[in-house]
């Protein structure tokens, strides 16, 4: 279209000359010669808008073959994501098993620790309970064996009696000591031998259950139903925690652990009035700060709105 009107304003130009030529008297020799600078300016003209024209041409043919290769990035950039996204939710169920096993495992090393500090609590009394059992023992052999306080003998040191002793009955043998009971089923939990925790833990409370760690035995059996899956029993049991043993140490992680297990149910908001109690009775506590972290991945206030 432009290559017509240049040459429809060429022909314009020569027609003007030539008039020009014919109004006035001018010499032929120059006429010719405007005629011929005038052609050469046409030529010019028109290989100038053929050049402009294979320009455009050159760019239309680049712009294309560059977005085709956007495309073609952008499409390799959508499937990186896709495989990062799916990374990164595969990191974080890994994570929340891993985090689950790493607060099982300083779990029973508090309880050992906080075993060790009743131990030594004791030992004193251990020493004299020793020293009464060894008179006890002289006193029956020598056939005279005197009575003690309340009609019974002192039980030897450093073993726990059962403290149920009417659940075992008469001509059975005595069951494991409350040390034994205690330590194999913080054993067993570690090595994934949930269901004999579980049995060791459950005797552990039928003999032992006024002892100093029977609270613990109770958390662990939520534990245990914890990592089961089995939400309904896991609240029960951690309930058992906190109505039980009001003085356990174990109380906020129960109380947390029972918060998530509601939210597994599907109770949210039985287990977000839990987190909350839990930050308002432990504040401090690694419990509280995982109560504020649940609380916001939530999506919910730490305090409800007054």
């Amino acid at each position: 279209m432009r290559i017509r009107n240049i040459a429809i304003f060429s022909a314009v130009i020569l027609a003007s000359a030539f008039a020009g030529s014919l109004v006035g008297p001018r010499p032929a020799e120059a006429v010719a010669r405007e005629l011929i600078d005038l052609q050469r300016d046409v030529t010019t003209l028109l290989q100038g808008q053929k050049d402009l024209s294979d320009k455009m041409i050159q760019d239309h043919t680049m712009m294309k073959t560059l977005v085709e290769q956007s495309n073609d990035n952008v499409g390799k950039l959508a499937s990186t994501m896709g495989s990062l996204q799916k990374s990164v939710q595969d990191v974080q169920a890994n994570s929340g098993a891993r985090l689950d096993t790493m607060s099982t495992q300083v779990q029973g090393l508090s309880d050992n620790l906080e075993e060790i500090k009743s131990r030594l609590g004791k030992l004193n009394q251990q020493l004299v309970d020793l020293q009464n059992s060894v008179q006890s023992v002289d006193a029956k052999i020598s056939g005279n064996a005197p009575a003690t306080s309340g009609g019974t003998a002192t039980p030897t040191a450093g073993v726990v009696s059962p403290a149920n002793s009417s659940a075992v009955p008469a001509g059975t043998p005595a069951p494991p000591s409350a040390n034994t009971l205690y330590e194999s089923g913080l054993a067993d939990i570690r090595s994934g031998k949930q269901e004999l925790a579980r049995s060791e833990f459950q005797d552990y409370l039928k003999f032992y259950g006024t002892t100093d760690l029977a609270s613990n035995a109770q958390f662990y059996l939520g534990e245990i139903a914890y990592a089961q899956k089995n939400y309904d029993l896991a609240v029960s049991e951690y309930d058992k925690v906190l109505s039980n043993y009001p003085k356990s140490f174990k109380l906020a992680p129960a109380q947390l652990k029972k918060a998530m297990a509601l939210i597994q149910l599907g109770q949210k908001t039985a287990g977000v009035r839990e987190l909350r109690e839990v930050v308002k009775r432990y504040p401090g506590t690694e419990e509280d700060r995982l109560a504020r972290a649940k609380l916001k991945e939530l999506g919910v206030a730490v305090s409800a709105a007054r």
